[in-house]
């Protein structure tokens, strides 16, 4: 997320916004203004990894210990001079913002087919100006920095949100991103990522209060300069002809600053000279051209309200108070009002639970930390109630649910009065249709879910599981703002009923278990996991793009050869479908290949599976302790890879192997177009990256770049994500360290050994003539090619391929695809480059041909 044109204009036009600062020195004086505070800097790590990833290899699919070491010195550069990080990444795609994905992804394609284009002319990696980040960095960098001791979170929406609310709320010495949205958030001082250098810990701190002098605006008017000039909310266009009107009237335009510059200082001299005026007057609604945008204008101002803060531009009913049926709502996130009003009472226990309590500013939110799971959950309290309200809150459904609870007594206070009561409590009134939203009650027959977990009576809505001894983040959700916002101002409402701001609705999940929600929820926040929450609470999941040539038919899209074991995982995590191929929905795959115009996702059904046994529950393979279910994981884990009939084979092979073969042995059953060579260099750079330092790696080169190489090294890290997200969602069978890529993958290192298997290198020469690596090898090959032929799979030498083989590498639509049982050739009138423009549904039959 950024605002348009800004980060262009701070650098050329306004520099002296830039100031060197120095981390060492802000951290001694932030010590020495908070004794017994640790300086902590809050990390955008989706901004950092570009400029993490220093190895000069970046072509082959990632030179992870290389990389692994650069991080490990990043974060030992800090704790060495006392500052703590805190690391966030992005958990999810806004439905606001998938637009904006959508653009990134189809532009990245363009550059993924430069990239190839310039391989095949050129035979080396282009330079660092086409510089395209190894697939799967995201994903691995949160596990690297967890192995490393560091604090490491995964949002539950927009990163940049979770991550400004956190350095305001926490009092952070900063934040480190590359994100001009930093500089417009009213929170703690931005740094820069890219002006970093490590040695020194010099950085570049841009200070928004200099932006706005120069700009002549105040700090709250900076929300509404983002939304105006544009950002991934507000598209470009939309106020486009606004901007040039002012350009028009702007009566400084200065000759040496570029147009975009020029803009951005015309647009800021109308909102000061003109919109200040009639502020107070005129609502914004009157003075700018919204018309039926007006609904997406607030919500892009809204975005940009952290807790505690409201902007003067949006006008609210004095001290932002509602009554509804002698119910009072405090709506407004006013931090100089200090009113804690109930958000609803219950009348058996006289309580009154308030909504949200305004911190001072800069003031931590009250954590309710448990003494056994030692869990900080944020909560808004009331001071003098002691009660605390866990805001129970799904991104994908719109919703947020408050549980109201007393930890003390572990009386659970419900949200609305049950049904003794009789009482119906109304959380929002359609002005113009006067139809009550959620309302609830015996009346109504209708339920409001709880995040309750009914075993450990704990009623924190951050879904925490009592065996997890980790932290959550400040639970600082932008739908609460937007509701806040849509109450307190109902004209917005009268005028766009439908368009404003996410739905208050019913909280609708994908699985209807709330304490499995919860261990699901806690895994992602705490970035344990991948895709898991995302499947069970929306159905809806993304891939971005991976170095694929679009040119090159006869290795299929890693999107499709892995959807398998996907559909298989849905059957796993969906299981509160009673008939999974009939009754239960498609899951939404957002996934990059080539082809797909990305208008839709595709609609992907859950593929039934056999497990040994039957497949056991949710519950059974993610709470159960015993000793034996550990072996029914393990099985579940084979299942998603149509793998049972190998389990003995894949038992006798050692860590960290025993993943690795677990891939590579489901690839080769999927693509006809891998051979036997192929396998020799995947097992001889596994086995010989074992003995190899960072420094021999380093010093690795490759005698030319191959862009089929390039293509498989992508394509085995994605399988290595997937297992990732296959090991998650069985309860873990497996360390997450087996299939880490630093300890089983390097791209240099599996280059060269394809270059030499390609070129007919004997197997001694590709294990560099080392013995005991052969036998290794031969066990390791045994058990792939073993399990390959349980599926009429037999791995044969491109030597030994006939004229029909040879054909395949070449030609359009046909390599072959298999599901385990029998043959299935995706020529047959479904290309893998021509899988559609990603709206159909997708049933596993498809992909079958017996």
């Amino acid at each position: 997320m950024g605002v348009r044109g800004l980060q262009g204009f701070v650098g050329s036009t306004c520099p002296h916004i830039c100031t060197v600062v120095n981390f060492k020195e802000l951290a001694e004086h932030h010590r020495s203004k908070y004794p017994g505070c640790t300086p902590t800097i809050v990390v955008d790590a989706m901004c950092c990894l570009r400029y993490w990833y220093t190895p000069e290899s970046w072509i082959c699919g990632g030179q992870w210990r290389e990389y692994f070491s650069a991080l490990r010195d990043f974060v030992k550069t800090f704790t060495a001079v006392g500052i703590k990080l805190i690391f966030f990444f992005d958990g999810m795609v806004e439905q606001d913002k998938r637009d904006e994905w959508v653009k990134r992804r189809l532009k990245n394609n363009r550059e993924i087919s430069r990239i190839f284009h310039y391989i095949k002319s050129h035979k080396e990696q282009p330079g660092r100006n086409m510089f395209f980040i190894p697939s799967g960095l995201a994903v691995f960098t949160r596990f690297a920095l967890k192995t490393l001791g560091q604090e490491t979170l995964c949002s539950l929406q927009e990163a940049d949100y979770e991550v400004a609310s956190y350095g305001l709320q926490h009092n952070c010495l900063g934040i480190l991103g590359e994100d001009t949205d930093y500089l417009i958030y009213d929170t703690c001082p931005y740094f820069s990522i890219s002006e970093l250098c490590l040695e020194s810990l010099d950085t570049v701190m841009l200070c928004r209060e200099k932006l706005c002098e120069s700009l002549g605006l105040r700090v709250a008017d900076l929300p509404l300069l983002a939304c105006l000039l544009g950002n991934d909310i507000i598209p470009e266009g939309m106020f486009e002809s606004f901007r040039y009107k002012c350009l028009s009237s702007y009566t400084s335009v200065k000759e040496n600053f570029d147009k975009k510059g020029n803009i951005i200082l015309a647009v800021s001299d109308h909102i000061s000279k003109v919109l200040h005026l009639y502020q107070g007057e005129k609502k914004l609604e009157e003075l700018l051209p919204l018309g039926p945008n007006k609904a997406l204008f607030y919500k892009g101002m809204a975005s940009y309200l952290l807790p505690g803060q409201k902007s003067p531009w949006v006008f609210q009913k004095p001290k932002g108070i509602l009554t509804l049926d002698k119910q009072v709502i405090s709506m407004s996130s006013d931090p100089e009002s200090r009113e804690e009003v109930p958000m609803c009472s219950d009348p058996e226990s006289k309580q009154e639970v308030p909504m949200y309590s305004d911190p001072e500013p800069r003031q931590e939110v009250p954590m309710c930390t448990g003494p056994e799971s030692r869990q900080e959950v944020p909560m808004c309290s009331d001071p003098e109630s002691r009660q605390e309200v866990p805001m129970c809150s799904d991104p994908e459904s719109r919703q947020e649910v408050p549980t109201c609870s007393d930890p003390e007594p572990r009386q659970e206070v419900p949200m609305c009065t049950g049904p003794q009561s009789r009482q119906e409590v109304l959380i929002w009134t359609d002005p113009e249709s006067r139809q009550e939203i959620l309302c609830t009650g015996h009346e109504s027959k209708q339920e409001v879910p709880i995040c309750t977990d009914p075993i450990s009576k704990q009623k924190d809505s951050m879904c925490t599981h009592p065996g997890i001894n980790q932290k959550l983040p400040v639970a600082t959700d932008f739908e609460f703002k937007l509701e806040a916002l849509m109450c307190t101002n109902p004209e917005i409402k009268q005028e766009d009923p439908t368009n404003v701001g996410p739905e208050i609705k019913q909280q609708v999940t994908m699985v209807s278990d709330t304490e499995i929600l919860k261990i699901a929820r806690t895994h992602h926040v705490q970035a344990e996991s991948y895709l898991v929450y995302n499947i069970m609470s929306s159905g809806e999941i993304e891939c971005s793009n991976t170095l694929e040539d679009e040119l090159d038919q006869a290795l299929p899209s890693q999107a499709f050869i892995y959807r398998p074991i996907r559909q298989r995982v849905y059957s796993l995590l969906l299981e509160d479908c009673q008939d999974v191929a009939s009754t239960c929905p498609a899951v939404k795959e957002w996934f990059v290949y080539p082809g797909n115009p990305l208008r839709h996702p595709d609609l992907v059904r859950p593929l039934q599976m056999t497990v040994p046994g039957g497949t056991p529950s949710l519950k059974i393979l993610w709470l159960n302790q015993e000793p034996e279910i550990q072996v029914r994981r393990l099985d579940t884990l084979l299942a998603c890879f149509n793998l049972s009939s190998s389990r003995e084979e894949l038992q006798a092979v050692e860590s960290p192997f025993q993943a690795l073969c677990c891939l590579l042995i489901y690839l080769f059953v999927q693509v006809d177009t891998l051979c036997l060579e192929d396998l020799h260099a995947f097992i001889a750079q596994a086995l010989c990256l074992q003995g190899k330092s960072t420094s021999q790696l380093v010093n690795l080169q490759p005698d030319y770049i191959n862009p089929r190489a390039v293509q498989l090294g992508s394509l085995l890290v994605r399988g290595l994500t997937t297992l990732v997200l296959v090991n998650s969602a069985c309860g873990f069978p497996w360390k997450m360290s087996d299939f880490m890529p630093w300890n089983i993958f390097d791209g240099k290192l599996f280059h060269q050994k394809y270059l030499q298997s390609e070129k007919g290198y004997a197997v001694e020469v590709l294990l560099e003539q080392n013995r005991s690596r052969l036998t290794k090898f031969h066990n390791l090959k045994a058990v792939v090619c073993k399990a390959c032929m349980k599926e009429n799979r037999r791995i044969t030498g491109r030597a030994h391929w006939g004229s029909h083989h040879a054909g395949r590498w070449g030609r359009q639509g046909s390599s072959y695809h298999r599901t385990g049982s029998g043959y299935s050739r995706s020529s047959q009138g479904q290309p893998w480059r021509d899988q559609g423009p990603g709206s159909r549904q997708y049933e596993h039959d498809q992909w079958r041909r017996y």
